[in-house]
């Protein structure tokens, strides 16, 4: 399909780009973009939480009182979990949560989230541009020209630029990515997508 590139000041220019529909008007798959953005926030994922056992405890090993006869639980030292500050039973330890996924399938997955959002009409091929230094000022600007304000922007570009990064850090509902990075989380947290029209190209390469 035919889009229109857009300027910086948010008004279609002249110029169109080719959106292959393989990548960008495909059959969304949802249970493919569930199992890729269950797979990036499980890469998220530190996994360092840890509480002590039993065993692992540091405190007296004496019995506090007998066993039978006090009406109470039966418990022996004091690191026992059923005492106040006592060990834990089964507590969490540190783990991996990553696991596998397929090379088709996480395309395909990023092909739907991009499908959904040109089905929406929330994604603009703008022409390319960068900035000389980093500037918020200049960033908001773009925002509102697509009138973008307090919703959740994802800019991509063809290839890495720090002032744009740097310009777009700051305020809380915008991100600048490389299309190279391109994950189905961010597309699909993302209200709007804005795409650099060299990005057009390397999205489409690393989709087919």
């Amino acid at each position: 399909m035919e889009t229109a590139v857009y300027s910086r000041s948010g008004q279609a220019t002249d110029r169109k780009v080719v959106l292959d529909d393989q990548v960008f008007c495909s059959e969304p798959n949802d249970h493919a973009i569930y199992l890729d953005v269950k797979l990036h926030l499980a890469n998220r994922r530190q996994g360092t939480a840890k509480a002590k056992e039993r065993s692992e405890m540091s405190g007296s090993t004496r019995k506090l009182f007998r066993q039978k006869g006090t009406g109470g639980a039966r418990r022996g030292d004091i690191n026992s979990p059923l005492m106040y500050g006592g060990a834990r039973v089964f507590g969490p330890k540190p783990r991996d949560y990553s696991f596998k996924l397929n090379k088709k399938l996480r395309q395909l997955a990023r092909r739907s989230a991009l499908s959904y959002k040109v089905q929406g009409n929330q994604l603009f091929v703008v022409e390319d541009f960068s900035m000389d230094s980093p500037k918020t000022k200049d960033f908001m600007t773009l925002i509102r020209n697509f009138s973008l304000d307090g919703r959740r922007v994802l800019l991509v570009t063809g290839e890495n630029q720090p002032n744009l990064v740097l310009s777009g850090r700051n305020i809380p509902n915008a991100r600048v990515m490389i299309a190279q990075d391109l994950n189905t989380y961010d597309v699909m947290n993302a209200h709007c997508l804005l795409v650099q029209q060299s990005a057009v190209a390397k999205i489409q390469e690393t989709l087919l």
